[in-house]
């Protein structure tokens, strides 16, 4: 029964998301709207009806893809909020599109693909200059 147990991930088992009461989000936060981890960057709250609670109208931007999703939730209701965490590397070389990064521990990370768009022709341009390029990644929801 002990053998089953795999203890090779680095983790301690923490959420990708923590839940926040709806009122108590605020501009420029974060939130998980339709799945997707989304920076606020519209919010509005309607006032109580007779028979019904406050509502806040939500509007973020994907931190990964970009898009706008909104949401429209009772104030006293609950929403995750994403843990998100950023990851400081140095570029060491792209190769078959994808970034080889030194971590601050002399770890190196394989499994970042190259970004597209200007971003992305930005940094290639800047290694096959021969400049030292430093990157952050951010982590959320176990997408980098």
């Amino acid at each position: 029964m002990v053998d089953e147990i795999d203890f090779t991930t680095g983790d301690a088992g923490a959420s990708s998301t923590y839940p926040m009461q709806c009122s108590a989000l605020r501009k420029n936060g974060f939130v998980v709207l339709k799945g997707r981890p989304c920076k606020i960057v519209e919010m509005s709250t309607s006032k109580t009806g007779k028979h019904s609670q406050a509502k806040v109208h939500l509007v973020g931007n994907d931190i990964f893809m970009w898009k706008k999703p909104g949401d429209i939730c009772p104030s006293t209701h609950n929403m995750d909020i994403p843990n998100i965490k950023r990851n400081d590397y140095q570029l060491i070389r792209i190769q078959d599109g994808y970034f080889s990064l030194l971590t601050e521990t002399g770890e190196v990370h394989h499994d970042l693909k190259l970004l597209g768009g200007e971003l992305g022709k930005e940094i290639e341009g800047k290694y096959n200059a021969g400049e030292d390029v430093q990157m952050f990644v951010i982590c959320a929801i176990s997408e980098e």
